[in-house]
């Protein structure tokens, strides 16, 4: 069963869901990727609230990687590339051709952008660290503005 949580953060309201195995979303208020269901709400969750304190220590900048077990769903290639989201360094960006790249589908490019705009996990998995080939900011699930943000915020823009 998902349980949930909502908190307020410097980019607005954060939900975070999780079942008995690990973290199953983040989505920010306006994501386009919040499901219509999150379960029951649980704000004494001790999962959620680890989620909340690394979510906290990440906008404090005092957290570049996050320790929080996941269990979001969905299909092989999609938890190749939102593997791959997790190997692009704090600061840094790669472009969508450099997941397909790093996931051995070198042609695979827009099913890469697919994938990377259904992440359930934002900011965990940082699919906010993925950009354009030409170095230009392309849509992110949470706004454009968010994303600019949290680049600026880690040091990549």
């Amino acid at each position: 069963m998902n349980s949930y949580t909502i908190f307020p953060s410097p980019l607005g309201l954060i939900t975070v869901q999780a079942n008995e195995l690990g973290l199953t979303g983040v989505w920010f208020e306006t994501n386009t990727t919040l499901p219509d269901e999150l379960g029951i709400k649980n704000d004494s969750n001790p999962l959620l609230l680890q989620a909340k304190q690394q979510i906290g220590e990440f906008f404090a900048k005092e957290r570049q990687v996050f320790e929080l077990p996941l269990s979001a769903t969905g299909t092989e290639f999609q938890q190749s590339v939102w593997e791959a989201l997790c190997a692009i360094p704090y600061g840094q960006t790669w472009s969508y051709q450099e997941i397909a790249n790093h996931i051995g589908k070198p042609k695979a490019v827009r099913a890469v952008g697919a994938a990377n705009g259904k992440n359930p996990l934002s900011i965990i998995v940082p699919c906010h660290r993925v950009i354009g080939a030409s170095g230009q900011l392309t849509g992110y699930a949470g706004g454009i503005e968010r994303k600019k943000t949290l680049l600026q915020l880690e040091g990549a823009l």
